[in-house]
C-alpha cells in the first residue's frame, strides 16, 4: 500500500508517518531528506521542478520496496500534495504498481501549525531551509482541495490517537 501524508507545512505529516511506519510495518520516504541524499547543498533548491523529480525518485523507490516486500506500507512524506497533479501521479503510479493506496490529510489550528515550524526553525530540526510560516500561508493560499477519499486527522490530538485514526484508515 502507499499512503500520502498531506496537508499544510508544520501540520504533522512527518511525526504521524514515522509512528504509523512503526506500527504498521512501514517505511517511511521522506522528499527533504532524499532531496538532501542526491544534491549536495550548493545545488538544493526548493523548486517545483526539483520536488517533482525527487518525488519520480521516491515513486521508483516506492515500486522497487513493494516489489520486493509486498506487505510493506510505503508512506510517502515531506510534499504537501496541495495540487492535484502530484496526487494523481501517485495514484497513477499506485494503479501500475498495482498498489493500494490512501490520503491522509494532516490538519491542524494555524496557530499550533506556527508554533510548531518556528520551534523547529529555530532549533534547526527540519530537514527543508526554506520551511516558514510565510510558506505555511503561501501552500494555504495556493491550495487545491483534495477530491479523493481520504482520512483528515486532526494532528493537535495526543500523537497516540492520531496513530489509531491512522491505523484504521490504512488497514
Amino acid at each position: 500500500m502507499i499512503v500520502l501524508m498531506t496537508g499544510l507545512p508544520g501540520t504533522g505529516k512527518s511525526t504521524l508517518a514515522q509512528a504509523l511506519a512503526s506500527r504498521r510495518n512501514g517505511v517511511v520516504l521522506n522528499k527533504d531528506e532524499i532531496r538532501h541524499s542526491l544534491f549536495a547543498p550548493g545545488d538544493v533548491e526548493y523548486s517545483a521542478q526539483q520536488d517533482d523529480f525527487v518525488m519520480e525518485i521516491m515513486l521508483q523507490a516506492a515500486g522497487w520496496i513493494s516489489h520486493k516486500h509486498p506487505d510493506r506500507v510505503v508512506l510517502l512524506d515531506g510534499r504537501t500534495f496541495s495540487r492535484r497533479y502530484q496526487i494523481d501521479r501517485v495514484l497513477m503510479v499506485a494503479d501500475q504498481l498495482s498498489q493500494s493506496w490512501r490520503i491522509l490529510e494532516c490538519v491542524c489550528p494555524e496557530e499550533v501549525a506556527r508554533a510548531r515550524i518556528e520551534t523547529q526553525s529555530a532549533s534547526g530540526g527540519h530537514p527543508a531551509a526554506n520551511r516558514s510560516f510565510a510558506l505555511y500561508l503561501e501552500v494555504k493560499a495556493r491550495f487545491e482541495p483534495i477530491t479523493y477519499s481520504k482520512t483528515v486527522i486532526d494532528t493537535s490530538q495526543p500523537l497516540e490517537d492520531c496513530v489509531n485514526q491512522a491505523v484504521q484508515a490504512v488497514c
